[in-house]
């Protein structure tokens, strides 16, 4: 190897090591040198074999030099084990996109701190640097800095990684400004039934944007002659729905009003972070949005997105399936509100820190400790609602918990088709989840967990249930192809980890 080849390896390594929260000295000891080897291997100044980069590659589960295609990941778990300690709600997931996206609109220096390490942020980010945006991890990977080219390189997106993410859809917003035609390919990201661009298309249309679908791409026509003339209100409530028209009003000269706007997580982060750039936002947090729309955006910023109430509700669930007392620290109180008082009405012993703010002035966050408790079905059935109803996304936990729970349990997932047939992968853990329809289930407890080998249904937070469900479950289970749980979780398998659990990951 030469100098830059080790240099640059070495840089691979130093980039892993933080990213998998470890010291020179405990990746030392998991390679069995020490801790001055390390450096030197990190600096650049270290010979290494082939041998030894694979060593150094499994031990942070990291394929620094890759031939092909990676191997699938897969997680061991040895279940049965009580979990304990402290963790912290990393920040979401859904404000990370919306806030990748929303960078196209600044010509300055964006920095996202604190930004979540997943999958989903790399197919958006492959996305941006395809088509000509710097990105530049600072900080030891926890920053991100992101400056785009006056011209874009439209021509040169990478469609692959377009088409494995959903969240591509958030370009139609920025770009419509920037350009009088373009195209862009289908959305992808998980399998939950016809998901219609529809709604996005209507409220785009009030901006002058025309699509048309062809063979694997949006055809995007724009006529920049056209703007709102009047309040747009949503047919669906929808997040990225409302993150499309907030991205495409802020470049809009002139007041935009949005009603029947989605005010969730994301959506308020969304709207913090067009305020740093200028975009003065007024009903944040509500269901109708007043934009005052500016000509240009070219503003040095740092934003730090708020923490995830999806990955806090995960969280709580694994506490409930281990049966144990755990502390979730930086938890989205707004976000979970309705979550918690169903799970008190189960019998759920929790208790509450005091309120403080999140690193984005705005997001109210807790301290919350989970208790072990004997839980009951509740009496009404559990179904989602646009915010502040219960959270889309945790909808499916309840399954799990449900599952814990003395009783039977129905669960209504009216807005996919196909989330709950998914669900009923549990039973092969020994839950007993039975399908009413495409839409609804009903789950009876308790469940004595048992262990078992499980692909990941193409479907985020249903494989996350799974993986709880072989936590509570004694023996040993193994869960394939992980691939869709880290497009929106970072290091999971680590993190629960630190708090006893028994996750070995491993790869064919």
């Amino acid at each position: 190897m030469t100098t830059t080849d080790l240099d640059r390896i070495g840089g691979l390594i130093r980039s892993a090591r933080k990213h998998k929260g470890l010291t020179q000295t405990q990746l030392a000891e998991v390679l069995g040198t020490s801790q001055s080897a390390v450096h030197r291997i990190e600096a650049g100044n270290q010979n290494l074999s082939l041998e030894m980069v694979n060593r150094i590659a499994a031990a942070l589960d990291s394929p620094l030099i890759s031939v092909g295609q990676a191997a699938p990941q897969h997680l061991r778990v040895q279940g049965g084990v009580k979990l304990n300690g402290t963790i912290e709600v990393r920040s979401s997931k859904n404000a990370a996109v919306a806030l990748l996206c929303a960078s196209l609109l600044n010509r300055g220096r964006t920095v996202i701190r604190g930004i979540a390490r997943i999958e989903e942020v790399n197919r958006i980010l492959e996305v941006l640097t395809s088509i000509g945006v710097r990105a530049t991890w600072l900080n030891g990977g926890a920053d991100l800095e992101l400056s785009r080219p006056d011209e874009l390189d439209l021509d040169g997106m990478d469609v692959e990684a377009a088409r494995r993410t959903r969240s591509v859809i958030m370009f139609l917003g920025p770009l419509l400004h920037s350009y009088p035609d373009f195209a862009l390919p289908y959305a992808g990201g998980c399998d939950l039934g016809a998901r219609t661009i529809e709604p996005h298309l209507q409220v785009l249309r009030r901006f002058g944007l025309d699509v048309v679908p062809t063979e694997g791409f949006y055809r995007c026509t724009v006529d920049d002659s056209v703007e709102p003339t009047r309040p747009i209100t949503l047919t669906e409530r929808g997040d990225t729905v409302t993150e499309n028209a907030l991205l495409a009003a802020a470049l809009s000269p002139g007041v935009t009003v949005i009603r029947n706007a989605s005010p969730n997580y994301m959506v308020q982060d969304l709207c913090v972070f067009l305020t740093r750039l200028g975009v003065e936002i007024d009903g944040i947090g509500t269901t109708t949005l007043q934009v005052h729309g500016v000509e240009a955006i070219d503003a040095d910023v740092e934003f730090a997105p708020s923490e995830d109430p999806i990955e806090a509700m995960s969280l709580i669930t694994a506490a409930i399936v281990t049966s144990s007392e755990l502390t979730i620290q930086r938890a989205p109180i707004e976000f979970l509100e309705i979550e918690l008082a169903i799970l008190e009405e189960m019998g759920l012993e929790l208790s509450l820190g005091t309120e403080y703010v999140a690193a984005n002035g705005h997001t109210r966050l807790v301290d919350l400790t989970v208790k072990p408790s004997v839980l009951h079905a509740p009496i009404d059935k559990i179904h989602p609602m646009p915010f502040p109803g219960l959270n889309i996304d945790n909808l499916p936990f309840f399954a799990v918990i449900a599952a814990m729970a003395e009783g039977k349990t129905v669960i209504h997932d009216w807005v996919y088709e196909n989330r709950a047939i998914y669900l009923t992968e549990l039973n092969r853990l020994g839950a007993r989840v039975q399908l009413l329809d495409p839409h609804r289930v009903i789950v009876e407890g308790p469940t004595r967990w048992r262990g078992t080998q499980v692909v990941c249904p193409p479907a985020l937070r249903p494989a996350v249930c799974i993986l709880l469900g072989m936590l509570g479950a004694r023996g040993e289970s193994v869960l394939r192809d992980v691939y869709v749980i880290n497009r929106g979780y970072e290091d999971l398998a680590h993190r629960l980890n630190m708090l006893g659990a028994d996750i070995e990951v491993f790869r064919d």
